[in-house]
């Protein structure tokens, strides 16, 4: 033959150059897979495996649809199966089974499903499976795909499974809880319900503390499925002596800092008048508000959380924490008469910038700005030592609460906190030990650092428009960029198609942008991470917030696979030792420090995947004001957010690079954020492609 009737594009792709022909000769392209096999009694053979052109991509995953078929066939009540992807309402691709019975009865969907799903991962499960009367045929006698009934989507779903064993239901429960959801069966997949990296780091906190072992973040993303977890779980060898549970409990005379706020204390005294780390928080509130019941409303908050009300004095054994009663705290909330934008503006920046010295004073301040007779501004800024991101959505929640009640006269019904902050302190000391004991959980982790940063280069050299200077300053500034909804969903099908995450996928793209501006091969970024795996910390105001460093190699000739596999391995090595302060960390590398530029990173990426917070106050509209003062804690950080649409399916990332205006101008970061999207662009359309061949300059820069 020399190609198809009437169709150029299926001859061109089925009838290809024959290279070990001559000139214009062809081979034709059968679409059957085989493979080389040598006999027993010598010699090749040809082994057929396939069809190529009955294969989908299902949540990332390449399916041979002929192995799902082969798996159906196997159950006594099938005897002809095919499946086909079809594409359902939302968009995505889904698996569709149509079966044809043996003629013992008719086969029962749920039971041929579990038989399925007992011999295929859960990727290849089909959504739903079709019992056929015939066999729709072709005039040759060929099964006539295109002739199969359009399945019923309505009724496309996940069989739900209950967890049969304690260890299933601790695992079910802890998925649900981290996650918020209502449930979790023993199919679920962590990672499909929404879960992160990040958040990984909460759930496997939570089940080892349940059980009393010792898996870590990696064992989740290779077993991520409730049974499959639980199985790793019932099958662990590093069962370790239960943790005492986080509870309530008497107090000594001196309560210890934090790990955490031992780090936010030395860095507040080292410059008492820095902003670098206050929160402020601005809300302009329209309508008739009760004074009073907002100064009620914030007394009761500071009563419900000792951080709000806490001073830190320092000693010859170190600092500790001091919590004061509620009656000696002032709370200024007389209103102070503004006008027009920019004296708000003055105000607020007056107000976020204005010193802490956590020695002497609680940390947090308030005030309140009245535009109008019907529109007040409520200012809040907390220093970092009292609060962490995660610490605003319980503390609007609160607030609201507090707020709606005193409203209506009476106080907020709300359960007393089962702990207090200074309980986590006293608890976190306990049991990570000290670093002078080798066995200690602490030293373990240390030692993990070591290893793991020694040797690593002292500084990242990004193209600077200025020198640096010999004190970095906080000064700061943002440029903001978008990634589309299509470019999202791209990215998340690349993570999920090789076991990874949006965060590690970024992470890899932002490792390639800095190994082509800088030229380093060994570089590191660092990231923060929660700190909360304990339950009873869910609704704690209160810093528990590390920061964890991310080195990674960037080879030109790597493929960009390759390159994830990598970052996959570094952050889930990385994630599981995160209990030990960054502090402490670069007091073990013992890097060489300088004024001029933060220690073991200088560039930070953050997946902004808190809890939003949300404030609706009875007769008020509230909105959101920037009461910020513009930071920056190192040189170049990156800020990514998903947003979703309805059905959950990627909406598009909102982004910003933040830089430290001391050594780059927007317009040079403006750049790096345009090289980075490109870079996204290049690695979901061709993963497999040397990260050295990636263009990361667009047509002006080219020209130049």
């Amino acid at each position: 033959a020399r190609g198809y009737r009437n169709r150029i594009g299926l001859t061109a792709s089925r009838f290809v150059a024959d290279p070990f022909g001559g000139a214009g000769e062809r081979m034709y392209r059968t679409g059957d897979v085989v493979r080389w096999r040598e006999r027993a009694e010598g010699g090749p053979v040809l082994e057929y495996v396939g069809r190529s052109d009955f294969q989908v991509k299902i949540r990332g995953f390449r399916v041979e649809l002929g192995e799902i078929d082969a798996v159906l066939t196997q159950h006594p009540r099938i005897a002809f199966a095919v499946t086909l992807g079809r594409t359902a309402p939302s968009g995505d691709t889904v698996l569709v089974s149509y079966v044809l019975p043996s003629g013992d009865g008719e086969p029962d969907v749920a039971e041929v499903t579990d038989h399925v799903r007992g011999s295929v991962p859960a990727h290849m499960v089909p959504a739903t499976i079709v019992i056929l009367d015939e066999l729709p045929l072709t005039p040759v006698g060929k099964l006539d795909r295109q002739a199969l009934p359009t399945p019923d989507f309505a009724v496309v779903r996940t069989v739900f499974r209950a967890s049969d064993s304690g260890t299933e239901r601790t695992v079910a429960d802890a998925f649900a809880e981290v996650l918020g959801l209502d449930r979790a069966g023993l199919d679920d997949n962590f990672f499909d319900l929404g879960g992160n990296s990040l958040s990984a780091t909460r759930v496997v906190a939570r089940i080892n503390s349940a059980l009393g072992i010792g898996l870590g973040v990696r064992e989740l993303f290779e077993a991520p499925t409730v049974a499959g977890f639980a199985a790793r779980a019932d099958a662990s060898d590093r069962r370790i002596a239960a943790r005492a549970a986080l509870t309530a409990g008497p107090r000594p005379d001196r309560v210890p800092l934090s790990l955490a706020q031992q780090r936010m204390w030395i860095v507040n005294q080292v410059d008492t008048a820095s902003p670098a780390y206050n929160i402020p928080i601005a809300l302009r509130l329209f309508g008739d508000l009760d004074i009073e019941a907002m100064r009620a409303a914030f007394g009761d908050v500071v009563e419900r959380h000792e951080p709000l009300r806490t001073v830190y004095p320092g000693s010859a054994d170190g600092p500790h924490q001091v919590v004061l009663p509620v009656d000696q705290m002032t709370l200024d909330l007389t209103p102070v008469t503004v006008s027009g934008e920019a004296a708000l503006r003055t105000e607020l920046v007056s107000l976020a910038s204005a010193e802490f010295n956590v020695r002497s004073e609680v940390p947090m301040r308030t005030a309140l700005l009245r535009i109008g007779p019907d529109e007040h501004v409520l200012a809040l800024v907390l220093h970092h030592i009292a609060a962490d991101g995660s610490s605003m959505a319980p503390l609007a929640r609160d607030v609201m609460i507090a707020y709606t009640a005193r409203s209506h006269g009476r106080p907020p019904g709300w359960a007393p906190m089962p702990v207090q902050y200074a309980d986590f302190a006293l608890w976190q000391r306990r049991t990570l030990g000290r670093d002078t004991d080798p066995d200690s959980p602490i030293s373990a982790q240390l030692d993990y650092w070591r290893r793991t940063l020694d040797g690593m280069p002292e500084l990242l050299e990004l193209p600077l428009d200025r020198r640096r200077p010999l004190q970095r300053s906080s000064h700061g500034a943002t440029v903001p960029f978008a990634i589309g909804a299509d470019l999202h969903r791209k990215l998340s099908d690349l993570a999920r198609s090789h076991d990874s995450t949006l965060f590690m996928v970024a992470h890899a793209a932002l490792a390639v942008l800095l190994g082509r501006l800088s030229g380093a091969t060994d570089l590191a970024v660092g990231t923060p991470v929660a700190g909360r795996g304990d339950a009873a910390l869910d609704e704690m105001v209160g810093m528990f917030v590390n920061t964890v460093v991310l080195r990674t190699e960037v080879a030109p000739e790597r493929s960009f696979t390759d390159l994830m596999a990598h970052v996959r391995d570094t952050d889930l090595g990385a994630f599981g030792q995160t209990e030990v302060p960054f502090d402490r960390v670069v007091q073990a590398v013992d890097p060489v420090r300088s004024t001029a530029h933060a220690p073991l990173f200088q560039v930070l990426l953050e997946f902004q995947n808190t809890e939003e917070s949300r404030l609706e106050l009875p007769g008020l509209t509230v909105e959101v004001v920037d009461a910020g003062v513009e930071v920056a804690k190192c040189d170049l950080f990156l800020t990514l957010s998903e947003n979703v649409d309805e059905t959950g399916a990627p909406a598009g990332m909102s982004a910003s690079f933040g830089f430290a205006t001391d050594v780059l101008d927007a317009g040079t970061v403006r750049g790096f954020a345009d090289q980075f999207v490109r870079i996204l662009d290049a690695a979901t359309a061709s993963p497999d492609r040397p990260i050295g061949d990636i263009d990361v300059l667009g047509a002006q820069e080219l020209d130049r």
